[in-house]
């Protein structure tokens, strides 16, 4: 009589069962090895050199090209330099595009102070740009330094034409801690946008006060820690009486109290008579400066009494 055969454990039975399996993953395993031994043998320039024209056709498909580069924030620096920066162009394999190297070029552009760069397979290029820009430019030591509203240097880290241009329109500030101290000026100054029209520089002075330097050459002296009662007096002023449209060469207000006013020497008149004439009848020399005073004490400052400190 013949004897059953011996039941298969409980292994075997999972073996036999998870036989179609096994047999895909030994291969893929093999193939993985085999693959891993190629890219260890094979040269790293020689392997990328190898499969590049299996690469570029696969990207030069018309679906995974550059489509648009949408740029946004960017006021001083030019187009030209971000394109230049970002090194791709519309039409190019959008996944030659390295947003990390973008990204590094383009934080090293004048007054970038951070950028997010963005790639889309569809094909958009997102480039939004947050700049720090200069908030005025201070003379000092015979250099033009551009600062930020904290009065530190901004690195300008080679400025283009567009960029100058945009620098000709900042507020210019002169003299030892005027970096410091400007942007509590500047502030006042663009609360008051006509007089701030007439103002070419403010000159600190001995580091306490400032000094404005209008377009038609006359000087405006401004008292200590007062800055702003003063411009706001001036600008009311110049509303009533076009003050600063008159041919003055000083306004001191550095009292409360009174204004005074040293106006131009009038012109000599071209048909003087070299005798005397005109002079003979008393009229003021070219080199006279003319003092009026708007204030309640009727006492007329003297000359060395407007001068500054």
């Amino acid at each position: 009589m013949k004897r059953p055969a011996s039941r298969p454990s409980r292994t075997g039975l999972f073996l036999k069962r998870q036989k179609r399996l096994l047999r895909p993953m030994a291969g893929f395993v093999l193939l993985a090895a085999l693959g891993a031994g190629v890219y260890l043998a094979v040269p790293l320039p020689t392997l990328q050199k190898q499969i590049a024209p299996l690469r570029d056709k696969i990207l030069g498909t018309s679906a995974l090209r550059v489509t648009s580069i949408r740029i946004e924030g960017a006021n001083l620096t030019s187009d030209s330099a971000i394109r230049n920066a970002l090194n791709i162009a519309v039409g190019d394999p959008v996944l030659n595009f390295n947003v990390s190297h973008a990204r590094e070029a383009l934080n090293a552009l004048p007054f970038v102070d951070h950028v997010s760069v963005e790639r889309h397979l569809s094909g958009e290029i997102d480039v939004h740009i947050t700049e720090r820009p200069p908030y005025t430019v201070w003379q000092h030591q015979g250099h033009f330094i551009l600062i930020d509203r904290q009065g530190q240097k901004v690195p300008d880290q080679g400025s283009n034409d567009k960029d100058a241009t945009a620098f000709a329109k900042l507020p210019l500030v002169v003299g030892e801690g005027a970096n410091e101290n400007a942007a509590a000026l500047i502030d006042v100054l663009q609360q008051e946008p006509d007089v701030k029209s007439h103002v070419t520089a403010a000159v600190r002075v001995s580091n306490r006060r400032w000094n404005l330097s209008l377009k038609d050459g006359a000087t405006v002296l401004l008292p200590e820690g007062e800055e702003a009662p003063a411009i706001h007096r001036l600008a009311r002023l110049n509303a009533s009486t076009q003050l600063l449209e008159r041919p003055v060469v000083l306004i001191d207000m550095r009292l409360p109290d009174r204004l005074t006013i040293r106006e131009r020497p009038p012109e000599s008149s071209p048909t003087a008579s070299p005798q005397g004439g005109d002079a003979a009848k008393g009229s003021p020399s070219p080199h006279t400066a003319h003092h009026t005073s708007m204030t309640k004490d009727p006492t007329r400052p003297t000359p060395e009494e407007s001068r500054d400190e």
